[in-house]
């Protein structure tokens, strides 16, 4: 049996180079990190380090559920990741469905290029940019001004921050988003559209009958990932343009964990808890998703 194996790695011995550098990334990085969880389980001593620090079993996780703090981080995280679901996950979708509409290919990729170069930029740029734009004395004050209007500051407006939050992302990543749908257009047999134009579709039937089918298995994956990741909430993106004036309505998981870490410096053990609780529930809501999926007549993911 392991000459057989070790025959089939020789054999194939370039593909499994160039994987290699993955699996060394997520060993390094995603599964060696593991060990931190325990963490969570113990009352840390920086002069103890994690192996020496006694073990409390569920003491954080019944501590860190009395705070309101994280309720509120909680709930915030919900309702965020719900809006990005509703307002930012079709944004790609139906940016794919437009330009591939356009049939004029430099123009077809002058919009490409225009719509996905905002990903390409960090957070700390766009949020620089975003806050300099919204600002007292930015553009859309002026603009304001100008019509009659008085000026509004909607980064520290409670009732509008998560709005923006949604427009901004959406602006930033629907670009990126489309690409990996207009490759699945692209791979679509073009005799489908003849033969539903001979059968007297128009262009809304055709993406009807042939483009959307075609893609929906794409979407229903994006789908199950973007439900698996609700409850990382988008920290750079909020870091970088909330304040303690949008706190109540902005304040998740991750900006929780980072105040209470970094900060006030509380608590390693909370911390980790916190983020044992979302990495649990961001489980659960993947596997509830694939299996809406699959209810649903897609493949899903298994």
């Amino acid at each position: 049996m392991q000459k057989v194996l070790f025959k089939e790695v020789a054999k194939h011995k370039y593909m499994y180079l160039l994987v290699a550098p993955v699996l060394v990334y997520y060993i390094l990085f995603a599964y060696l990190p593991m060990y931190g969880i325990v963490l969570a389980f113990k009352d840390f001593d920086y002069s103890k380090g994690i192996t020496g620090s006694p073990w409390v079993g569920l003491k954080h996780f019944q501590e860190v559920i009395q705070y309101s703090d994280f309720w509120n981080a909680f709930n915030n995280t919900l309702i965020i990741s719900l809006g990005r679901l509703i307002f930012e996950f079709p944004a790609p979708i139906i940016l794919a469905l437009l330009l591939n509409e356009v049939t004029r290919y430099r123009l077809k990729k002058f919009f490409q290029t225009v719509f996905t170069f905002p990903h390409f930029l960090s957070w700390v740029i766009l949020g620089g940019i975003i806050t300099n734009f919204l600002g007292d004395s930015g553009v859309f004050n002026q603009l304001l001004v100008s019509i009659g209007l008085e000026k509004r500051n909607l980064l520290v407006e409670p009732s509008s921050f998560r709005y923006l939050l949604f427009l901004t992302d959406t602006w930033r990543e629907i670009g990126w988003g489309a690409i990996l749908y207009l490759a699945a257009i692209a791979g679509i047999n073009p005799e489908l559209y003849e033969a539903a134009h001979v059968d007297g579709a128009n262009r809304f039937q055709q993406l009807k009958a042939v483009t959307w089918p075609s893609i929906r298995y794409t979407a229903s994956i994006l789908f199950i990932l973007a439900v698996g990741n609700a409850m990382n909430g988008g920290f750079d993106q909020i870091f970088n343009l909330y304040n303690s004036v949008v706190y109540d309505v902005a304040d998740i998981l991750d900006t929780y964990v980072y105040r209470y870490t970094f900060i006030t410096g509380d608590s390693f053990s909370i911390s980790t808890a916190v983020g044992l609780i979302k990495s649990i529930i961001n489980f659960a809501l993947l596997i509830g998703a694939n299996y809406l999926v699959r209810y649903l007549g897609e493949e899903g993911v298994t």
